[in-house]
């Protein structure tokens, strides 16, 4: 039930929010998931450090993500079950809309996942 709850916080995310939780696949901190956002979306998303502890803060205090430590005095944070969860909701209801949007433009059906 829990579960349910926090998708339902969470769904639709923000692109800072999807592209941050996405960076967490593989441990990180703030600095450098600002720097593989920007790596990732070919410069097109720059996202403020102001932006990237707000959503670190609330994702950590939700269960999405965990610190797993400092390193060169820097917090270090991983994705959770949960967070994963959360992840692939968004991406598959990112996908439909991506189905929709090749519809509208080639004018073919798209095949909904």
């Amino acid at each position: 039930m829990e579960q349910e709850k926090i998708l339902k916080s969470y769904l639709p995310m923000s692109e800072a929010s999807f592209l941050l939780l996405n960076c967490l696949q593989s441990e990180n901190h703030g600095y450098g998931i600002m720097q593989k956002v920007t790596a990732v979306t070919s410069g097109r998303v720059n996202l403020g450090a102001g932006t990237v502890y707000t959503i670190l803060y609330k994702m950590e205090n939700d269960g999405l993500i965990l610190a797993m430590g400092e390193f060169d005095r820097r917090k270090v944070y991983k994705i959770t079950e949960l967070g994963r969860i959360v992840l692939n909701a968004e991406a598959n209801r990112i996908l439909q809309l991506a189905d929709l949007a090749r519809e509208t433009v080639m004018g073919k059906p798209g095949v909904l996942v």
